[in-house]
């Protein structure tokens, strides 16, 4: 099949802002992955309890002829060990008078010991570097401007902004945690709707950022700011840690559901678990239940075998598959256990320029804000991933120093064939591979415009 044009180009994001910004760069002529980088840049100024550049982000893009993955996450510092992040949340669990419960064996969620190096700035670099057509920088002006001049914060992130302002006031009380206080809690308390909330640290930091191709940011004044702020609260980032980061180029994993190609990107994030889901599906009676004990099925392996390591290629294997799906009932639900394997805060948004190329982008700071750490002079909010890990010995995702965590995010691409159907994407945790899972669904078996599967109700079982 021939590949199709499309007569017209678009962006789509959970912003207004960030929409915006990345159509304004399709009409100063850049192509699909200069909009979302532009789009994503706007994110970070408009959503930063969601992503920003103190997070990682992964991308599918798609050509026009072939796909191409982006891993551009970040790696646990070297000086980070389990022993450590025990004795954090043990002293969490007693400021917080026990409400932890029994942390001994829990990474802590805020502070420095979840941060693990952000791979974001250099993410956008690659992704540019090899397919963008507008000049670097140029794709920062609009962020910088709504962080310089200010913007009015919409009602939905108001909210969300207000629900993490009331648990700081409780519980983020160390010195680690002040600027962020100072940048995001403005009079002590989170932004209203309506109200005009600017970030010139961050507008400064974006500049930095943009006229160094990413190098401030890993090598130079960012860094050197990160890394003291860290020596004067209880960081453990290094400027080695720092400077020896990379972005992953991959090759996005995939499989044929009904005559339709699904594609993610391998570990160490959770699209795998999309694809078996959708794999076990395909060869039981149709319906929700087994929509519901398929999924149940493919998390509880993605948990068990996915990390910072290949793809477990025996998750689709026929009879691995077959066997998995012997576990379903239509008269009860699994509690299920993963199977045995031979040995061997996020926003997502997309774009399409009229050549048909598209990039299928998701970027998180992890929890909400991340970590509550901004170092003075940056406005940027640090990433919590480290809290992902596993303390469990042998374990894929059992924390070590310089391995990068487990993730939640993961991007979408669907085509048939050789020719592009379109990006997709969902935000949530857990919920992106069912809501992956979801979309294809409604696409595919029901034939749903993009809309209507995402908005879609699922069916009442006919059991």
């Amino acid at each position: 099949m021939a590949a199709r044009r499309f007569p017209r180009a678009g962006v789509a994001s959970p912003h207004y802002l960030a929409s915006t910004a990345g159509l304004a760069t399709l009409a100063r002529g850049g192509n699909a992955l200069d909009a979302a980088i532009a789009a994503n840049l706007a994110l970070g100024v408009a959503t930063p309890y969601l992503c920003g550049y103190g997070g990682d982000v992964f991308a599918i893009v798609w050509d026009g002829k072939h796909l191409h993955g982006l891993n551009a996450s970040g790696r646990a510092p070297a000086g980070l060990t389990w022993e450590m992040a025990n004795a954090g949340a043990e002293q969490a669990s007693v400021a917080l008078g026990g409400a932890q419960g029994t942390a001994a064996s829990v990474m802590p969620s805020r502070g420095w010991l979840p941060v693990t190096v952000p791979g974001a700035p250099a993410g956008w670099r690659d992704l540019h570097e090899r397919f963008g057509s507008r000049p670097f920088a140029s794709l920062f002006e609009d962020a910088i401007s709504f962080a310089e001049r200010g913007y009015p914060v919409s009602e939905r992130v108001a909210g969300g902004w207000a629900r993490v302002a009331a648990y700081a006031q409780t519980h983020l009380d160390g010195p680690e945690f002040a600027e962020w206080k100072r940048i995001y809690l403005p009079e002590a308390r989170a932004p209203r709707a309506g109200e005009r909330f600017a970030n010139p640290d961050a507008a400064k930091a974006l500049r930095l950022i943009a006229d160094s191709r990413a190098d401030a940011f890993y090598t130079g004044d960012i860094a050197r700011a990160m890394v003291a702020y860290g020596g004067q609260t209880g960081g453990l980032l290094t400027l080695d840690d720092l400077g020896k980061h990379t972005s992953t180029w991959v090759d996005p994993i995939g499989m044929r559901y009904r005559g339709y190609d699904v594609w993610e990107l391998p570990p160490n994030g959770q699209g795998g678990a999309a694809l078996v889901g959708l794999a076990l599906y395909d060869g039981l009676e149709p319906g929700l239940h087994t929509q519901i004990e398929s999924m149940k099925l493919a998390l509880a392996d993605a948990y068990a075998h996915l990390g910072d390591g290949p793809w477990p290629e025996a998750l689709l294997d026929p009879d691995q598959l077959l066997a998995r799906r012997a576990l379903v009932r239509a008269d009860r639900a699994l509690d299920p256990a993963p199977s045995v394997l031979p040995r061997g805060g996020t926003t997502y948004l997309c774009a399409v320029d009229t050549d048909g190329t598209a990039i299928s982008l998701i970027q998180s700071v992890y929890g909400t804000f991340g970590s509550g750490v901004v170092a003075p002079g940056t406005g940027i909010a640090l990433q919590n991933r480290a809290a992902g890990f596993v303390e469990d010995e042998g374990h894929p995702n059992r924390l070590a120093p310089g391995k990068r965590p487990f993730h939640t995010i993961i991007p979408g691409m669907l085509l048939e064939g050789d020719s592009l159907l379109g990006p997709f994407g969902v935000m949530g945790g857990a919920m992106q591979p069912q809501g992956h899972m979801q979309v294809v669904l409604r696409l595919v078996d029901h034939g749903d415009d993009p809309q209507a599967a995402l908005v879609a109700t699922p069916p009442r079982s006919s059991t």
